[in-house]
């Protein structure tokens, strides 16, 4: 015989209900009915599945051994069946991003913070994608991630891209640097100086790509930094400068823990996209999160944090 989801619920619904009318009524069916289904099944079997006359009603030592494999298997079906249901309603699913991008990371965390406010069963990871060894692209090419956010978008069969916003890089330096004199910053300024950086290549780092090596110009040194707070540190007690987006250095530059000057009389502005795939059909939370990333420059995210029985404000369709 071929065992079934519903003769394991059965079995649970004999073992709970402790009568075949109280079984009847948790399985929706006419105590009648369910006699002809266990009949049925034990004929299938050719073993009772209960033992007759009991009171309340006891299994058998084959109803025992199904009773005891329904209680691992069952729950475990009906979270599929629930989960199923969500991926229907597109209430879940999976979001898997990949950064090319090290100072994204201080306005993707609000922002992953609203989303899971707004699509808590969403399963969310992250994956820093400038570095040598991880192809961002290639990833999301496989389908191995779902989302890429880089300032740097490549033809790739299949990838297309849209804006997040657009950002200017700056020189950041101690208020009391000698650049912070300056209206603007030279390439030839910054060959005497320790340029701090992230450690990833050179072309992903708007310093050099779009400043320095159009100018061929090489710094006195360059010195890579994981993280953004250390590097702010680093720059704040004069180890350094650095080339950073404008909505890290916000904060300090108006309080007056950084000096900020543009690159160039014109400044270095960059656009951030999101690469995605283009036959992907566009999930609801992937719009959500679209629209949380581009609100999060201006530290608008939390307008996007309602439940998801909500939508977002009208208001939210401008930012």
């Amino acid at each position: 015989m071929r065992l079934e989801v519903r003769t394991l619920r059965l079995i649970l619904a004999l073992d709970e209900g402790g009568s075949l009318a109280a079984a009847a009524e948790r399985l929706h069916v006419t105590p009648s009915a369910l006699s002809h289904q266990i009949k049925a099944l034990e004929q299938d079997l050719g073993l009772a599945v209960f033992q007759r006359g009991s009171k309340p009603l006891r299994l058998s030592p084959a109803g025992g051994r199904l009773l005891a494999f329904a209680r691992r298997i069952v729950p475990e079906f009906q979270a599929v069946e629930e989960e199923l249901a969500r991926l229907a309603a597109g209430r879940s699913g999976r979001l898997f991003l990949a950064i090319e991008c090290h100072a994204c990371f201080d306005w993707l965390l609000p922002v992953l913070q609203a989303h899971r406010a707004r699509w808590p069963d969403v399963d969310v990871d992250v994956r820093f994608g400038g570095g040598f060894s991880f192809d961002a692209l290639e990833a999301l090419q496989r389908a191995d991630v779902d989302l890429v956010v880089t300032s740097d978008p490549e033809p790739r069969a299949g990838v297309t891209y849209e804006p997040l916003f657009d950002y200017e890089a700056l020189l950041v330096m101690a208020p009391t640097h000698p650049l912070a004199a300056a209206s603007f910053i030279a390439p030839q300024d910054l060959a005497g100086e320790t340029l701090l950086t992230y450690p990833v290549d050179r072309s992903r780092l708007d310093g050099f790509a779009h400043f320095l090596r159009p100018a061929g110009v090489e710094p006195r040194a360059v010195r890579a930094v994981d993280l953004t707070a250390v590097l702010l540190l680093l720059v704040a007690s004069g180890r350094g400068v650095a080339v950073l987006p404008d909505w890290v250095v916000r904060a300090d530059q108006t309080r007056g823990a950084l000096a900020c000057r543009p690159l160039g009389p014109t400044g270095v502005r960059r656009v951030l996209f999101a690469a995605l795939r283009a036959e992907t059909k566009r999930a609801p939370y992937l719009d959500t999160f679209l629209a949380l990333a581009r609100a999060a420059k201006d530290g608008r995210a939390s307008l996007y944090s309602k439940p998801p029985d909500q939508a977002p404000d009208e208001t939210a369709d401008a930012l």
